[in-house]
C-alpha cells in the first residue's frame, strides 16, 4: 500500500496500477487501504472510469468502502463530470 500511494502523491497512476497488478499475480490480496490508495491515484490521474471500476472489483470481493474510499470516488466522478455517480455514491454513503 504504501509504494501505491507513493505512486499516488507523484501522479503516477499507471504505475500505481502496475505495482497493483503485480502483487495480485503474487498471490497478495488487497485490503482497503491499498484499494483507497489505488482510487486515489486513479482519482488525481483523472481517470474517474477506473477508480469506479475498482470499487465495482472491491464490492465483489466483499469489502466495505469507508469514508476515505467514498471521498476519493465522488472526487473522481467531481473530475470526470459525472455528477450523478457523485449523487449516487453520496446517498450510499448516507446509507
Amino acid at each position: 500500500s504504501a509504494l501505491i500511494t507513493a505512486c499516488e502523491k507523484g501522479g503516477q497512476w499507471e504505475k500505481a496500477m502496475e505495482i497493483f497488478d503485480e502483487l495480485q499475480q503474487r498471490g497478495l490480496k488487497p485490503n482497503i487501504t491499498t484499494y483507497n490508495a489505488l482510487i486515489s491515484a486513479c482519482e488525481k490521474g483523472g481517470q474517474s472510469a477506473k477508480a469506479l471500476e475498482l470499487f465495482a472489483e472491491w464490492q465483489q470481493r466483499g469489502l466495505e468502502p469507508d469514508i476515505i474510499t467514498y471521498s476519493a470516488l465522488i472526487s473522481a466522478c467531481e473530475k470526470g463530470g459525472e455528477w450523478e455517480k457523485a449523487l449516487e455514491l453520496f446517498d450510499q454513503l448516507q446509507q
